[in-house]
């Protein structure tokens, strides 16, 4: 029988069998899989799915659709540790990338991406939910940051050997979906047998919540699922597309804009810790604005590969300030919160980006220009939300709005 740890006895265990050493393990394997798909699907869809701009907006809306429907966590915790479905959700997202080379038709493709999506986004919800849990918020920002780092180095290691032995061993998309996906399996079950079950501190309310005290932080979290969809699926299409990239330079870029996140990100928590969530978001919606204006001159102006692909890595960037939303939930929510609010926030943050990338995919066919300016505008939507985010978040301080009120008021 799987022993059952509290995380305050954590610390008499050895190093590699605690809580945050499985948060790390978990963080730098996921990328194994998920970054690899992530590396060969655009090429894949063009060059072995004949896809075009439509295709390839219901490609993503169909991969976006396990995000809306994460809010099923919820009811999965019920019979299911949250450690287990990390972990298993893992595995599944591991067996589904092994097979997608298999699949070369438009209903193939949609199903494996599917289940590698649900497998995902099942396990980015349940292991926010954890790392909130898990982290001392004082120590959060800095380990978020490193997690984040580690995560982004194997994300190098997978397009270095994407890059690196793609022409020289004439790399198939099977065999590296296959290899990735299947590493990634293998590791996931080993966490499942190896590590204990670590109990949280604060036991976990396991039904729908919806707070009206977190109404900020709901909208924030839908903002961010709509602006998203335009890096996931139009920053590397348009690469592709326009500029004609194949698959070494396009993974050649995802390479270069990973090193200089796993250098960053670290950074990016002391900065959250240092200058707090109001600032950092503000700042990370007010450079997205800019970054999406300058995408769409690319079209407007004909501006060449050079400016698209440092925009390419300032947006990454951005998008990595994005830790200090989980931060600032941590500090305005209360403890027993924490799971089901992941996965509802989960669900809304994918309501937009279940319809945009079907929707944006036919808008592309008309004027790519039009996506960016439309992106544009949901960034600085954040950010005028983000300006009502106080200076001391905390339950009853949760907005700039808020009125003294008990800390567990509705």
């Amino acid at each position: 029988m799987t022993r059952i740890v509290p995380i305050a006895a954590a610390e008499s265990l050895p190093r590699w069998r605690r809580p945050v050493t499985l948060l790390f393990v978990m963080a730098f394997t996921m990328p194994i899989a998920f970054y690899s798909w992530y590396a060969l699907i655009t090429n894949f869809v063009v060059e072995v799915g004949g896809f075009n701009g439509a295709d390839n907006g219901l490609l993503h809306t169909v991969r976006e659709i396990p995000g809306f429907l994460a809010i099923g966590v919820i009811a999965i915790i019920i019979f299911v540790r949250e450690q287990v479905l990390a972990l298993s959700s893992l595995m599944l997202l591991g067996l589904a990338t092994a097979f997608t080379g298999w699949f070369t038709d438009l209903g193939g493709i949609l199903l494996l991406t599917f289940l590698s999506s649900l497998g995902f986004h099942y396990y980015e919800t349940v292991n926010q939910s954890l790392q909130l849990q898990w982290l001392p918020k004082e120590r959060a920002p800095q380990m978020l940051g490193w997690i984040m780092s580690a995560a982004a180095a194997t994300t190098v290691v997978v397009y270095v050997l994407i890059v690196m032995l793609w022409d020289v061993l004439n790399l198939t998309y099977s065999v590296v979906f296959m290899t990735s996906g299947l590493i990634t399996t293998a590791i996931a079950a080993a966490c499942l047998m190896l590590f204990p079950q670590f109990e949280s501190p604060h036991p976990q309310l396991k039904k729908f919540i919806l707070r009206k005290r977190y109404w900020l932080y709901y909208a924030l979290q839908f903002m961010s699922g709509a602006r998203r969809q335009i890096f996931m699926v139009f920053a590397g299409f348009m690469m592709v597309e326009k500029f004609g990239f194949q698959v070494h330079e396009l993974t050649g870029l995802y390479l270069f804009n990973l090193v200089v996140n796993m250098c960053v990100a670290p950074f990016l928590g002391k900065i959250v810790g240092r200058y707090g969530e109001r600032r950092v978001l503000i700042g990370e919606y007010a450079g997205l604005v800019l970054v999406f204006l300058a995408y769409g001159g690319i079209y407007w102006f004909g501006w060449g590969v050079a400016l698209a692909a440092t925009l390419f890595v300032i947006d990454h960037i951005l998008f990595g300030l994005a830790l200090a939303l989980k931060t600032y939930f941590q500090k305005i929510a209360d403890p027993g919160d924490i799971a089901p609010t992941a996965a509802v926030a989960f669900t809304i943050n994918h309501i937009a980006a279940v319809v945009l990338p079907v929707v944006l995919g036919l808008l592309w066919m008309a004027s790519p220009s039009s996506v960016f300016a439309l992106a544009a505008g949901m960034a600085a939507t954040s950010l005028c939300l983000a300006l009502l985010i106080p200076r001391h978040p905390a339950p009853g301080n949760e907005t700039r709005l808020s009125v003294a009120v008990p800390a567990l008021a509705e």
